[in-house]
């Protein structure tokens, strides 16, 4: 399959940082912009994306998809593709990156797969790459992951895992347990220790014995609150992955029960690139324990 054009869902924060890689490495991408917010745009702008109008258009231009955007969007969006190819009888390789549970994939997977056309499993470790994808690697799994693995030649860090859908997402979902779900149970147990007047021996506690750790928070969790709303519906996907594996989901269920109540806070009204970021991890658990 020659590739000149890809096609993005959804130019986010990771999304439009990734087809910014690919555009600086002579890629067309484009994407469709129906029902996305003005600072979605903004990025895709940003990012050199070109836009669209329809999803027939996406898939009768577009060679191969990537799929990144919040959980609770995947399905529908894999749906409205696999809708757009049976109208159109084209045929594009499908990559679904998204922070979802292995049972997930798989309905993507077979979604796209009725409609004629070829499904990747994947899974993001690391932040939004910059210019030289540097820090962000791309897991996948599926029969048709060398489709996939192609765009090492155009900047990006892919790593095929092997030929079982659901492979790639469940080693996300387990990272994520680790990084986001730690971050979480950081948050609430310093909001617990301020709300008691606790948080300055804690703390201190913390720079005797746990300062390697503490100096970790302080760098991590400051931007966490711009990120709440988006990550409930992965540590919702994780709790089901673990469900699935006959084990507990309560774990990651209290995951996302923090993040939702993170994002009632004002600072969850910020954006990632637009926060103060002068304002201390301290300054944050002190608002977050006026709420």
């Amino acid at each position: 399959m020659s590739l000149s054009t890809v096609a993005l869902l959804s130019p986010g924060d990771m999304g439009h940082a990734v087809a910014a890689v690919l555009v600086d490495k002579g890629l067309e991408v484009i994407t469709c912009l129906e029902g996305r917010s003005e600072r979605t745009k903004s990025l895709a702008a940003k990012a050199g994306i070109a836009v669209v109008d329809t999803y027939a258009e996406l898939v009768q231009r577009a060679q191969m998809i990537i799929s990144i955007m919040v959980p609770a969007e995947v399905e529908k969006a894999a749906a409205q593709v696999a809708d757009a190819l049976r109208e159109t009888s084209a045929e594009i390789v499908y990559v679904d990156c998204n922070a979802v549970a292995p049972e997930t994939s798989k309905r993507v997977a077979a979604a796209i797969a009725a409609s004629g056309s070829r499904a990747v499993d994947a899974g993001i470790i690391g932040g939004p790459p910059g210019k030289d994808a540097s820090g962000t690697r791309f897991y996948c799994s599926g029969v048709d992951v060398a489709e996939f693995v192609r765009l090492n030649d155009y900047g990006l860090d892919i790593r095929a895992m092997g030929a079982e859908i659901g492979q790639a997402s469940g080693l996300k979902m387990c990272y994520a347990a680790l990084t986001k779900g730690t971050m979480a149970l950081a948050l609430e147990l310093m909001v617990a220790a301020e709300r008691m007047g606790l948080l300055g021996a804690l703390v201190a506690e913390w720079e005797l014995s746990q300062a390697a750790r503490y100096e970790g928070l302080q760098q991590s969790l400051p931007s966490v609150p711009t990120k709440a709303r988006r990550w409930i519906g992965e540590m919702e996907e994780i709790a089901q992955t673990f469900a699935d594996a006959e084990l507990t989901p309560q774990i990651f269920a209290g995951a996302a029960e923090m993040y939702r109540w993170i994002g009632t806070s004002a600072l969850a009204d910020e954006t990632p690139e637009h926060y103060d970021r002068d304002r201390t991890l301290r300054q944050v658990i002190e608002i977050l324990a006026r709420k």
